[in-house]
């Protein structure tokens, strides 16, 4: 079994045809079907099903495709990092993070990092949550994660500095002219909710701390997006609820920031399937020092 048979074998199952992958591969098909072939024969059974118009995975192929697609892309990321750690030019770092931290936090990271190691490039995979976050850097999508601690996680997590969740309402709200309220001061008003907010205690982080201060919260409209959520509380939509770099990056100063009283913050962490060396130390590095309590 060999790492090229396996790379053969994802793109046949992406493009569910020998004919297309053959042609992206470079290869003519019956090459491509002898390396395939090679292989079932080297796990000992039928990886694909072929059928008139296209191919689908067998039991043993569905089994065995997560494990090719993480020894392909770990693969990929042995060869980023090997690059990047010599200062290569072509060299790649990898960065997953939620969205909130890509607008918010990545931005002035990613231009300082462009100053100073101009030779290794930076690509960015942004989730919604931090269960694809986690689930995608498991899989080896990406050489280093950004985002709250991570349950669990095998590997090293490092804490690179905190992040402070607070409330998002228009200059002309009642509260306006305040620096911080209390939660239970809250809730008579409406709320601007987020798909991407955390869960706390198998409830959405909202409806566990209001709960926790006597109440329910009255939701005004859900969004996909932490940005969008900002930019609909700024309107007068209903409070919004996001960490304060997502508010500088979605909206600027064009709102009202309210701290909670006691405050809300997390951690902000940066995790790996393996150890942070070479160009992923030096990224820990810079993301340190440009957070606060970092």
């Amino acid at each position: 079994m060999s790492l090229r048979q396996m790379e053969y074998f994802l793109t046949v199952v992406e493009e569910s045809s020998f004919t297309r992958a053959s042609e992206l591969l470079h290869v003519t098909q019956s090459a491509l079907s002898h390396q395939i072939k090679a292989l079932e024969k080297s796990v000992g059974g039928a990886l694909l099903e072929r059928l008139t118009r296209g191919v689908r995975l067998t039991p043993m192929g569905r089994a065995f495709l997560p494990h090719a697609e993480l020894a392909v892309r770990s693969a990929a990321q042995a060869q980023r990092a090997a690059r990047a750690a010599a200062g290569a030019e072509g060299g790649e770092l990898h960065v997953a993070a939620l969205h909130g931290v890509a607008v918010g936090v990545l931005p002035e990271v990613f231009a300082r990092w462009r100053r100073i190691h101009p030779e290794v490039a930076l690509v960015l995979h942004e989730y919604a949550t931090t269960d694809a976050l986690e689930e995608h850097v498991e899989r080896g999508t990406a050489d280093l994660a950004v985002g709250p601690p991570p349950v669990n996680w095998p590997g090293p997590a490092v804490t690179v500095g905190e992040e402070e969740i607070v409330l998002v309402v228009p200059f002309d709200d009642r509260l306006a002219g305040r620096t911080s309220v209390t939660l239970a001061e809250l809730a008579d008003r409406t709320w601007v909710r987020c798909a991407m907010e955390p869960v706390v205690e198998g409830r959405e982080f909202l409806d566990w701390a209001c709960a926790r201060a006597g109440f329910t919260p009255r939701t005004a409209v859900r969004t996909e997006h932490t940005s969008t959520a900002v930019r609909m509380a700024a309107a007068g939509v209903g409070i919004g609820i996001a960490p304060s770099h997502v508010v500088r990056g979605a909206v600027g100063e064009d709102c009202v920031i309210l701290r909670v009283d006691p405050r809300w913050r997390r951690p902000l962490t940066v995790f790996s399937r393996v150890g942070l060396t070479g160009a992923a130390a030096a990224f820990v590095d810079l993301l340190r020092v440009s957070q606060p309590n970092g």
